[in-house]
C-alpha cells in the first residue's frame, strides 16, 4: 500500500483526505510515545494570531496576522511534505537523504501577487523568517531573486488562508510612504519581522518542546504596579545620613516622580555622577509605565563591565516580590552574565525581552535595532509601548549617530515608546541648530528643570591638571596616597603601573586582561578595604569609571574624553563625606598606543585649556560641540541610512539593504579572540570538562565559560597561539600554563606589543 508521501508524489500535491492533511511539524514516535504532528493550518492561524497581538501596540495588527498566515505557505507543497516525513523518519538513511525545501519564498511571492506594492512590505519578513531580513538587490541571496524564483507548487493551500483583504497601513506608515521617509518604512518592516519571527518561534516551541515552552515565565498584569511599590518601600527603608549629597538625591527622586505624570515621549534626565539617577530613573520609569499603560522597562547601560552592578541593585529592590513567589522581574541580557544569576526562565526571557525589566548593554540594544538575524530581531516588537532608559546616553560613537538617533526617534514617534536620556554631563544628543539630527525634547520633558543648580549643589570634586607625568613619577604619587584610584586608557599602561607599584595586599589592578570572575573578586576586596579604612591603591582601565559604586578621596585620570573624565571624577568623594575630593588629570608618558582616543582626547585638551571648571555644563557643551556637533561628515560614516531607499519600480519599490546594514553596523569592530582561563576552582573544572572529547557544552556551560574568558587582539592571538593556547574540541582556546601566563594580581601576561593594545 502506498504511503501518503508516495501518493502525493504521483499527483504532484497532497490528497485532500483529513488523514493526509498538510503538516507544519512532525515528531516521530519515541519509545512508548506515539508520533505527534501539527497541522499546517493550525500553525498558520496560531502564528497569525500571535503576530497580530504583537503588532497591535503600533497599529499593525492586520499586518501581523497576514504575515503569520502566509509565512509557511510553501509547506503546502508536495515536496516539502515529502521532505518533512523523510527528515523525521526512523530510518537514518532516509532521514539523511532528505533534501531541504524552500518553504518561505511562496508566501512572499503570494503577498506581492495579491497586494501589489504594499505586499513587498510583507515579502521582506516572510521571505526572511528563517534566514534573516534580506537586501532587496544583491550579488548574493536577495529579495528580488526570491520573488523571481520558481518554487514548488503550493496551491493546495486553503482559500480561506490565501484570500485575505489588503491590510490598512497605520497612519504613520501612510505618511512615511507619502513623504518618502525611507527609514521609517524600513523600520516598520523590521518591527513586523520581529512580530512574525517571535510568534513563529513561540508556536513552534509550544508544539515541539512543551516542557521548554512551559518554563517561559509569566508575570501578573499588575507586575509593574507591584514593582513600583517595592521600590517605594525600598527607598523608605533606606533612609539616609544627613548630608547635602543625600538631600540633592532626594530632590532628584522627587523630580522624577513628578515628571512621570507627563505624557509619553522623549525625556532628559541630567544628573551628575553620584546624584542617584539609577534608582530615580527606575522610579520614573515604573510610575510612568503604570500611569500610561506601558508594558515594560528596558534599561540600557554603555559598558558590559558595569551592567551587573545595576542589575544587582534592581534585584535587591525587587527581592521581596521574588520571595512572595513572583518570577524574578529583573532579566539581564549581556555577554558577561554570571550563570549563578541565571535560570531557565530568565534565559528564555532574554530571547525576546518579554519581561518587566530588561537590563542590557548599548551594543546589544543598538546592534539589535540594525541587525537582520531572527535571533537579534525577535525582541524588537517588545520595545513598542515600553520605557527605554539610556544610561549615559551620549556614549555613542560619532560614526553611528545618525542611524542610532533615527531609530530612537522612530520608537518615540510611531511605536509609543518613552525614551529617557540619562546623562551625568550634558544632553549631547538633543536637537539644536548646529545639530539638526538631534532628538527633539518634548515641552516640559526635561526632568531636572535647572540642572546647573543641581551640578553646583553636588559639586564635591576639584579637578587639577598635572601635565605630563612620567610613569615613575605617577607611581610615586600613587604610593604617597593611602586610598587612591588611577584610571588609564590602555591595558598595557595599567599593567606597567601595577608592576611599578609592586605587590602588596593593598595594591590592586583591574583591566580586561583579567577574566570577569577575577575582576569581580578583586572589586569585593577593594570595597572591603575602603569600608574598613585600610590602604587601597587601584590602577584600572576605564572599566571602573561608570556605574561602579566606589568612593575614593583621590582619583588620577589619564586624559581622555571629557565625559570619561567626569565619570572618573564620579568615583571621587562620591558620597560627599569630604569637603572636596581631588581628581588629577594627567598626560601619559607614552601616547603611541592611544591613537584610538585621538578625537576625544584632543577635544578634551582644548576644553581643559579654556575652562577653569572642566566639569561645568558650559565646558561640557564646548566639548560635545567639538566631538559631536561639528563633525557632520561623520554622523553616518558607514552609510547606514543610504541603504534604505524608495524606488518607482513596481517590481522592487523598496530598496532596503537589511543584510548590508547588519554587516556594517558594528559598534565594536574587533572584540578579539576569546581565551579561556582556568582561574579558581570553577575555572579549572570547566576547562578540564572541555578537554574531554565527548563533552558537549550546554547553553548554561557557555554562560559559565564567559566568566572565565579574556579577549585577546587577533594579532596577539596569532603570535602566541602555538605556545600559549591549547585548542580543544576544535573551537575553544584554553590558556596553557596559567601559572606562567596568568597573574593573580594582573591577569593575562603575554608580551603584548603596542599595536595589539586596545581599550579594556
Amino acid at each position: 500500500m502506498d504511503s501518503p508521501a508516495d501518493t502525493a508524489a504521483g499527483s504532484g500535491r497532497l490528497p485532500p483526505g483529513e488523514s493526509e492533511e498538510a503538516l507544519a511539524h512532525l515528531i516521530p514516535a519515541q519509545g512508548d510515545d506515539g508520533a505527534r504532528s501539527q497541522p499546517l493550518k493550525d500553525h498558520l492561524h496560531a502564528v497569525g494570531d500571535l503576530a497580530a497581538e504583537f503588532a497591535a501596540p503600533f497599529g499593525a495588527e492586520d499586518w501581523g496576522r497576514l504575515a503569520g498566515y502566509w509565512h509557511d505557505l510553501g509547506k503546502y507543497s508536495h515536496a516539502f511534505q515529502t521532505y518533512l516525513r523523510a527528515a523525521t523518519s526512523p530510518d537514518p538513511h532516509q532521514a539523511e537523504a532528505a533534501i531541504r525545501v524552500d518553504h518561505s519564498t511562496a508566501g512572499a511571492q503570494h503577498a506581492v501577487a495579491s497586494h501589489g506594492v504594499l505586499g513587498h512590505l510583507l515579502a521582506f519578513p516572510i521571505s526572511g523568517h528563517h534566514s534573516g531580513l534580506l537586501d532587496s538587490v544583491s550579488d548574493r541571496a536577495c529579495l528580488g531573486e526570491r520573488l523571481r524564483k520558481t518554487v514548488e507548487d503550493w496551491r493546495s493551500a486553503p482559500q480561506a488562508i490565501l484570500d485575505q483583504s489588503r491590510p490598512k497601513p497605520p497612519a504613520f506608515l501612510r505618511a512615511a510612504i507619502g513623504d518618502r521617509d525611507h527609514f521609517a518604512v524600513a523600520f516598520f518592516v523590521r518591527m513586523l519581522f520581529s512580530c512574525l519571527v517571535d510568534a513563529d518561534f513561540l508556536d513552534t516551541e509550544a508544539f515541539m518542546s512543551e516542557e521548554r515552552s512551559g518554563k517561559r515565565p509569566e508575570w501578573p498584569q499588575d507586575t509593574l504596579v507591584l514593582m513600583s511599590r517595592a521600590l517605594e518601600d525600598h527607598l523608605d527603608r533606606l533612609g539616609s545620613e544627613s548630608s547635602e549629597v543625600n538631600r540633592q538625591r532626594d530632590l532628584v527622586l522627587r523630580a522624577c516622580l513628578q515628571a512621570a505624570e507627563r505624557r509619553p515621549g522623549l525625556f532628559s534626565l541630567t544628573v551628575p555622577t553620584g546624584g542617584g539617577k539609577t534608582l530615580s530613573s527606575l522610579a520614573f520609569a515604573l510610575k510612568h509605565a503604570v500611569r500610561h499603560g506601558l508594558r515594560r522597562i528596558v534599561y540600557v547601560v554603555p559598558f558590559t563591565s558595569i551592567i551587573e552592578q545595576n542589575a544587582d541593585v534592581f534585584r535587591r529592590v525587587m527581592a521581596p516580590l521574588v520571595e512572595s513567589g513572583l518570577p524574578d522581574p529583573v532579566i539581564e541580557h549581556h555577554s558577561n552574565l554570571d550563570p549563578d544569576k541565571e535560570s531557565t526562565r530568565s534565559r528564555l526571557a532574554t530571547e525576546n525581552w518579554d519581561a518587566p525589566l530588561m537590563v542590557t548593554t548599548g551594543v546589544q540594544f543598538y546592534e539589535s535595532l540594525f541587525g537582520n538575524r531572527t535571533s537579534r530581531c525577535r525582541k524588537l516588537h517588545n520595545l513598542a509601548q515600553a520605557v527605554v532608559i539610556l544610561d549615559e546616553a551620549q556614549a555613542l560613537p560619532v560614526d553611528f549617530l545618525s542611524p542610532c538617533l533615527r531609530a530612537l526617534d522612530e520608537l518615540r514617534r510611531n511605536y509609543g515608546t518613552t525614551v529617557v536620556l540619562c546623562t551625568a554631563t550634558q544632553p549631547a544628543i538633543q536637537y539644536r541648530d548646529e545639530f539638526p539630527i538631534g532628538l527633539k525634547l518634548d515641552p516640559g520633558h526635561e526632568i531636572i528643570p535647572a540642572p546647573d543648580r543641581l551640578f553646583g549643589a553636588l559639586k564635591r570634586v576639584h579637578i587639577q591638571r598635572a601635565g605630563i607625568l612620567q610613569d615613575e613619577e605617577l607611581a610615586a604619587r600613587i604610593l604617597d596616597e593611602d586610598r587612591v584610584l588611577c584610571i588609564v586608557n590602555t591595558r598595557k599602561h595599567a599593567l606597567h603601573l601595577a608592576d611599578l607599584l609592586g605587590e602588596s595586599n593593598g595594591h590592586f589592578h583591574l583591566s580586561a586582561l583579567m577574566c570577569p570572575q577575577h575582576r569581580s573578586s578583586q572589586l569585593e576586596k577593594i570595597r572591603a578595604r575602603l569600608s574598613s579604612g585600610r590602604t587601597c591603591r587601584v590602577v584600572s582601565t576605564r572599566l571602573i569609571e561608570a556605574g561602579v559604586d566606589i568612593d575614593f578621596p583621590v582619583v588620577y585620570r589619564s586624559v581622555a574624553g571629557l565625559d570619561s573624565i567626569a565619570q572618573a571624577a564620579g568615583r571621587c568623594n562620591r558620597n560627599g563625606r569630604l569637603p572636596v575630593g581631588r581628581t588629577v588629570v594627567f598626560e601619559p608618558e607614552d601616547t603611541s598606543a592611544e591613537r584610538f582616543l585621538a578625537d576625544t582626547s584632543s577635544n578634551a585638551r582644548q576644553v581643559l585649556a579654556l575652562h577653569n571648571d572642566p566639569l561645568s555644563l558650559e565646558a561640557v557643551e564646548h566639548y560635545f560641540r567639538l566631538y559631536y556637533w561639528d563633525q557632520s561628515s561623520r554622523w553616518d560614516s558607514k552609510g547606514i541610512l543610504n541603504e534604505f531607499r524608495l524606488d518607482q519600480n513596481p517590481k522592487l519599490p523598496f530598496l532596503f539593504g537589511f543584510a548590508t546594514v547588519a554587516e556594517r553596523f558594528r559598534l565594536i569592530d574587533d572584540a578579539g579572540k576569546p581565551v579561556l582561563v582556568p582561574w579558581g576552582n570553577e575555572g579549572r573544572a570547566l576547562c578540564d570538562e572541555l578537554r574531554r572529547p565527548w563533552f558537549r557544552p550546554t547553553v548554561q556551560v557557555h554562560r559559565r565559560l564567559q566568566r572565565f574568558t579574556v579577549q585577546v587582539p587577533v594579532n596577539v592571538w596569532r603570535k602566541h597561539m602555538t605556545r600559549a593556547f591549547e585548542i580543544v574540541q576544535d573551537r575553544y582556546a584554553i590558556l596553557s600554563f596559567p601559572e606562567v601566563h596568568y597573574s593573580e594580581r594582573t591577569g593575562l601576561r603575554l608580551d603584548v606589543d603596542p599595536a595589539g593594545v586596545f581599550i579594556a
